[in-house]
């Protein structure tokens, strides 16, 4: 059965961290670090891990800025478990730091948040996407490192 997995992950690797991302970033509260993490210890190079983990996650994002620009609160509360609580917290978060919250739409948690907020707020949708993809990038982009650091580290 491992064996079987490890194929799967080796023959499908970036296709199923794309779709591991793009999940992470909408319905599904799962994380795709873990796949992450499995490529490059798998030898993958990491610029392809990190573009492709960071467009899947930014991908799922605007999904959920799509849905919080149609003002869809219904459906983000039941799809995205995403309180209006959560909402109004993000609110008050982008009135006091503006667009620069962006950056942080990877956190967990808050992060879903802060992208459906963004959506419901109207956002311009380039600055959106400059934020978004800059933090969602650079989370990536250090989890890699850590981990080929840390891979070279216990070589």
């Amino acid at each position: 059965m491992i064996e079987i997995l490890s194929v799967l992950v080796e023959e499908h690797a970036l296709a199923g961290l794309f779709i591991a991302s793009f999940l992470a970033s909408t319905i599904l509260p799962i994380g795709s670090e873990a796949y992450v993490v499995l490529l490059i210890s798998k030898g993958f190079s990491i610029l392809p891990v990190v573009m492709v983990a960071s467009i899947g996650n930014y991908i799922g994002a605007c999904t959920t800025y799509y849905i919080g620009i149609r003002g869809r609160q219904d459906v983000i509360e039941k799809y995205f478990s995403i309180s209006d609580e959560q909402l109004k917290k993000t609110d008050r978060l982008f009135a006091r730091y503006g667009s620069f919250l962006l950056l942080f739409t990877w956190v967990p948690i808050i992060g879903d948040a802060i992208t459906a907020t963004g959506g419901i707020m109207k956002l311009d949708f380039r600055i959106f996407s400059f934020y978004v993809f800059i933090g969602k990038t650079a989370r990536y982009a250090a989890l890699a490192y850590l981990t080929a650091g840390t891979l070279m580290f216990f070589q």
